[in-house]
């Protein structure tokens, strides 16, 4: 799993969550460090509204929570959602022998590019972050 930081920085960049089951997500507050939470529709569903999407938590005594707007949360994409994210830029993940993990992507017009990671979801998150960066630079 991604960290939080590496979380941040990817929305930062900008890269927009749609909640759906499945999908994991910390809650932004110091008192709720380390805690990870999973949308599944008996326990955490995702409201969507005109004015925002709130996180509610069904049912749940466990914890002094009822429902997190969705801006106080940050997504924790998981590998095969940043594969997927990364699209026909992915080329591959492969495994040193170091131990590290090495994903390769290529943007069209561009130079392959690899990112090495202690996982592969951070060598994941890292090329999805320079895929995101380098979209909205172009946009913007």
């Amino acid at each position: 799993m991604i960290s939080v930081d590496l979380a941040l920085l990817l929305r930062g960049a900008g890269l927009r969550w749609h909640p759906a089951s499945g999908d994991r997500f910390a809650v932004i507050q110091p008192d709720m460090a380390g805690e990870v939470f999973t949308i599944s529709e008996m326990t955490i569903e995702a409201h969507h509204y005109p004015t925002g999407t709130i996180l509610g938590f069904n049912g749940t005594t466990e914890w002094a929570l009822d429902s997190v707007a969705q801006e106080d949360a940050v997504w924790l994409p998981r590998e095969d959602q940043m594969r997927e994210l990364l699209g026909g830029t992915f080329r591959s993940l492969a495994r040193s022998t170091d131990g590290t993990y090495q994903v390769l992507v290529e943007r069209p017009g561009h130079p392959e590019q690899v990112f090495t990671a202690d996982s592969a979801e951070e060598a994941y998150a890292d090329a999805l972050l320079s895929l995101v960066t380098a979209a909205v630079e172009r946009v913007g």
